[in-house]
């Protein structure tokens, strides 16, 4: 198991390879990638029941997640590469022709670890609660994870999704919502207004928690709750509060790096504020 001091060097690695992948492709979304890394990390590296050498996509005897907020590949490949799902080196075709490691999800390729396309958002929240039924009706105890922006939440498919599982009560379902505040054409509340989410979460009849997202014992908490939350009869969302570029000063907090790409003056001075821990690829 990996210890709180071993995931936070494993996201600082993260968060550097987010940074060399966009930069290298020249295109992808940086900002959401680094603002849920450290939560994701936790996610791969502690809490969920997942091994590399045995994953099918039928996803059966493991935990699954998947990925609704699917332009967060940056951050995806990067865990599951350091996970050991395909080799670190892969990471350098990122965006490139004929990769497997598009800028959205895909499964066309069959890469490893990736059990759904995503790229439309408000969709992986659906696929989730099929999967998660899925595992119930195959008497599989295992948990589906899957995670949402606070921008995609916009989507009215996410609360069709919402009712759902609680109507169903898909208590084998654990989201998590990135709430950092920012999206493509700048804050959330001043797009559309998400207003209160723990609220509506729990209007929609779903157990909900919140957590920093950047406090790696918190994140740990809200797992360990959720995972006590397991089989009594409700889904379970993870408010997990974060910061758009969390980690690198000039991208930190503002929606102008949900999809812009560092030059290579700022990829320097980026890569300089991220401690390399597993070696770059």
């Amino acid at each position: 198991m990996q210890s709180t001091e071993d995931l936070k060097k494993i996201a600082s690695q993260v968060r550097r390879d987010i940074i060399r992948m966009v930069a290298l492709a020249k295109s992808g979304h940086p900002g959401g990638s680094m603002s849920s890394t450290d939560f994701m990390t936790a996610l791969y590296f502690r809490v969920m029941d997942q091994n590399p050498a045995t994953w099918t996509r039928e996803g059966k005897g493991q935990d699954t997640f998947i990925l609704s907020a699917g332009h967060l590949t940056p951050m995806y490949y990067s865990i599951l590469s350091r996970a050991g799902y395909f080799p670190t080196s892969e990471l350098a075709s990122f965006r490139k022709f004929g990769t497997r490691l598009q800028g959205h999800p895909s499964v066309r390729k069959g890469l490893p670890g990736v059990f759904q396309a995503a790229g439309s958002l408000g969709q992986g929240l659906s696929v989730a609660v099929g999967m998660a039924l899925g595992k119930k009706a195959a008497k599989d105890n295992h948990s589906v994870y899957v995670l949402c922006g606070d921008g995609e939440t916009e989507e009215g498919q996410i609360w069709e999704a919402a009712m759902f599982a609680a109507h169903h009560k898909v208590d084998n379902l654990v989201a998590m919502t990135d709430v950092n505040g920012q999206q493509i054409d700048g804050t959330t509340e001043s797009v559309a207004g998400l207003g209160d989410l723990t609220a509506k979460w729990q209007a929609f009849g779903w157990e909900t928690i919140s957590a920093d997202g950047h406090d790696m014992d918190k994140i740990l908490e809200a797992f360990a709750k959720a995972g006590e939350l397991k089989g009594k009869g409700k889904p379970v969302m993870i408010l997990f509060n974060t910061e758009m570029g969390h980690g690198v000063d000039f991208m930190a907090g503002t929606h102008k790096w949900h999809g812009s790409v560092p030059n290579d003056d700022q990829c320097k001075v980026a890569l300089a504020q991220l401690e390399e821990t597993l070696g770059d690829f």
